[in-house]
């Protein structure tokens, strides 16, 4: 195994040179790189090379080119960051509301293992879920002002704030083990089947973790694959070998599925916001085009016609 060794910002800078990227002041990249880190820049780099065998930069890349990427990549996220949480307060307020209107407000009433799904494959997957978010009320209970509260003050916690110190993965795979009863009602509210909420959760909750701590977004792809959409089709996205290339499970996929969460204002804005980011991308690129980027990305040349298409679609 190749041991990796420390490099001060000079030799950090030479390594960069020799790769062939263009840096025009120094100073300016040895502030970068002390501030953002060259390992993180550093994988914004494949954008720019000529080959995945010929790993120089392309010729005349330059550092604020290579920087712009970074920050395109962190802006982006910032915007489906927020937007995700948005998803995820809903949903926790919903869930919430249809287990304690159906079985009660208390933890010794909603956590019983018969308020959820009775397949035999899924009992154990119940045990475990009840089990981690009893640990949480246990944990919470002291260290969350909510949870506290109500523990001191009313001897319980109810659902709709234990959901509050819940993790989307959590709230995720308790909607996975709900009665099919639950589960409908709850999808009914995004007007979707239970089936795709199922599929469309552990999307989102690994998206928002990627998000939370930071990790390269744009490219990112995710094991599973979303259902083809009326939106695929209306966007005429081009097939090969019978499936769709864009949207199944790149970022444009978490587009699809955030189009069906939200409510149409909020999704409209987000995606003002990432037209907004891509233009400024598009204008400091200089050695590649913003089309290779949103290729990257999975999104179609036309993706933001996603932002005026009604959800009255799904149902035509």
């Amino acid at each position: 195994m190749v041991e990796k060794h420390f490099r001060n910002l000079e030799e950090q800078i030479e390594i960069l040179k020799n790769k062939g990227l263009k840096i025009n002041n120094e100073s300016y990249a040895k502030d970068v790189l002390l501030r953002e880190n060259y390992f993180f820049l550093n994988g914004y780099r494949y954008l720019f090379m000529y080959s995945n065998t010929d790993k120089r930069f392309l010729e005349n890349t330059t550092f604020e080119e290579l920087y712009s990427m970074f920050l395109f990549d962190r802006n982006i996220r910032n915007i489906i960051f927020k937007n995700l949480l948005i998803i995820e307060n809903n949903l926790k307020s919903i869930i919430s509301y249809q287990l304690s209107k159906k079985y009660g407000y208390k933890e010794r009433d909603y956590l019983k293992e018969k308020n959820f799904t009775r397949r035999p494959e899924k009992k154990k997957q119940v045990k475990d879920l009840i089990s981690k978010m009893q640990r949480q009320i246990r944990i919470n209970s002291r260290d969350h002002t909510a949870t506290m509260h109500y523990a001191d003050n009313y001897g319980y916690i109810p659902m709709w704030i234990l959901v509050k110190v819940l993790s989307f993965g959590i709230v995720s795979e308790m909607y996975s083990i709900l009665k099919d009863d639950d589960q409908i009602q709850i999808a009914k509210v995004y007007h979707v089947s239970p089936d795709s909420l199922i599929t469309y959760l552990p999307i989102l909750a690994n998206y928002r973790n990627l998000c939370a701590h930071e990790d390269i977004l744009f490219d990112n792809k995710t094991q599973k694959q979303i259902e083809d959409t009326i939106y695929h089709q209306l966007l005429n996205i081009q097939k090969e070998e019978d499936e769709y290339i864009y949207g199944k499970c790149d970022l444009f996929s978490l587009l699809i599925i955030m189009k069906e969460l939200l409510v149409n204002e909020e999704f409209k804005s987000m995606i003002i916001e990432l037209e907004n980011a891509v233009n400024t991308l598009d204008y400091n690129l200089s050695t590649i085009k913003v089309e290779k980027v949103l290729h990257k990305m999975g999104f179609p040349l036309n993706w933001y016609e996603l932002k005026n298409m009604e959800r009255s679609y799904l149902n035509e």
